[in-house]
């Protein structure tokens, strides 16, 4: 989801059909300052021969064009949102959007790197939802494109500073913020009193009721989030700093992390199928909190409680909460790897989700709920209208609820922690 890349990479990453196009020598643009990019342009960087053109060429260029959007297919509620969208695409742009379900983007970064092991230059995949140690592998192996990002007309809405960073990698520009996110537990309140508020909480539940607590399966999105979460609640507060580095050593490694392996040693043989099995992802886990098999499940969408109420795939007893320390937040992000084949459609298919109608039906809880990457107060009156007008529904979670998200750890700390619980627990 691992240091940043060097001046020469980012070069490598903006070669297109041989040519670069610096900053320094472009005019200015109405959506764009050309300040910014003549201090890229001071640092080495270069931006791609296309995004570099006028947008309403891009968006010419862009008609007739299908891509191939690969994000993430384990939410009805995601995937109608993506259907809305594409016919948008289809009817105002000109372009054909296939989303591509996938269960987990490691898929799509694996193909990228094959694709790329056997020498296509013209890849299967436009587009791509990602981040983390992800967006870490293909940076790494020079296969995102850009930078593109303060070359959309939209980027002139973003939050301040949002993007920068992923998982504390710097992102140059290559990848577009599209959602905030962040770790929500559930609970029934028809079958718990009170909502155990800590990972130690969590453990007092298993403890009194065997069989009705679990997690998702690691590698899964959700699960290794569950292990990231206990351990930054396990590990003595005066060493979560080491986390924003990358993992300096195993005997390091192994100290760190030893509470974490101490508390699942003691949860996993309480939990549902006495933990010789595990929901494949929160989407299980969801169905079995609905069937009452468990009691706790989570998710990684602040209003999905809402949602699921609403649509009828949670009962009216599930409710939401956070645990007192905090919960894991992030940013997720689109990104073109450079062997895209439709790169002009994959940029007004980016900008498109960054606009303020999309991002707005996108924080809809009645449709999706994920929180917008925007400055609302500094959109337009009539695009901040739609956000004002966003329905409250039962079981959501507001931002005075949700407080400030707990930092993701270096990506470093992520494959290291996915290892040690297959070697561990993987049956």
């Amino acid at each position: 989801m691992a240091t940043t890349c060097l001046p020469g990479r980012r070069r490598a990453l903006a070669l297109m059909g041989g040519s670069l196009v610096l900053m320094a020598g472009m005019s200015a643009m109405p959506w764009a300052t050309s300040l910014a990019y003549a201090a890229d342009a001071a640092k080495g960087r270069a931006v791609p021969m296309l995004a570099a053109l006028e947008w309403n060429v891009i968006a010419d260029k862009a008609r007739g064009q299908r891509i191939d959007f690969h994000a993430w297919g384990g939410s009805e509620a995601t995937n109608a949102y993506l259907r809305a969208q594409a016919e948008i695409a289809a009817r105002e742009h000109g372009i054909e959007v296939r989303h591509v379900k996938i269960a987990d983007t490691a898929e799509s970064v694996s193909t990228l790197l094959a694709e790329k092991a056997a020498g296509r230059s013209d890849g299967s995949i436009d587009v791509i939802w990602i981040n983390g140690e992800n967006f870490r592998a293909l940076k790494q192996a020079e296969l995102v494109w850009g930078p593109f990002v303060e070359r959309l007309p939209n980027s002139e809405y973003l939050l301040e500073k949002i993007g920068a960073r992923d998982f504390g990698l710097a992102t140059e520009g290559m990848e577009a913020p599209w959602g905030r996110a962040q770790l929500i537990f559930m609970y029934d309140s028809a079958l718990l009193e009170s909502p155990p508020r800590s990972m130690r909480a969590l453990l007092d539940v298993a403890k009194a009721n065997p069989g009705r607590v679990t997690y998702p399966q690691p590698p899964s999105f959700h699960g290794t989030t569950f292990l990231k979460q206990a351990l930054l609640e396990l590990m003595p507060g005066e060493q979560r700093e080491l986390l924003a580095a990358p993992v300096a050593s195993d005997a390091l490694f192994a100290e760190v992390t030893a509470p974490l392996w101490d508390y699942l040693d003691a949860l996993h043989p309480l939990m549902w199928a006495q933990g010789e099995r595990q929901p494949a992802g929160a989407e299980e886990q969801m169905k079995l909190l609905a069937q009452r098999s468990v009691w706790i499940a989570l998710t990684f969408v602040p209003q999905e409680v809402a949602n699921a109420r609403q649509e009828g795939r949670l009962p009216p007893t599930i409710e939401p909460y956070i645990h007192d320390g905090g919960t894991l937040g992030n940013v997720h992000y689109l990104a073109i790897p450079a062997s895209a084949p439709h790169k002009a459609a994959a940029l007004v298919w980016v900008n498109q989700l960054m606009s303020a109608e999309a991002q707005a039906a996108k924080a809809d809880p009645s449709r999706w709920g994920d929180e917008t990457v925007l400055d609302v107060t500094r959109l337009p009156a009539a695009q901040r209208a739609a956000f004002d007008a966003l329905p409250e529904l039962a079981g959501g979670m507001s931002p005075e609820a949700l407080g400030t998200p707990l930092s993701e750890p270096h990506p470093s700390w992520t494959d290291a922690l996915e290892a040690e619980w297959a070697r561990r627990y993987r049956n």
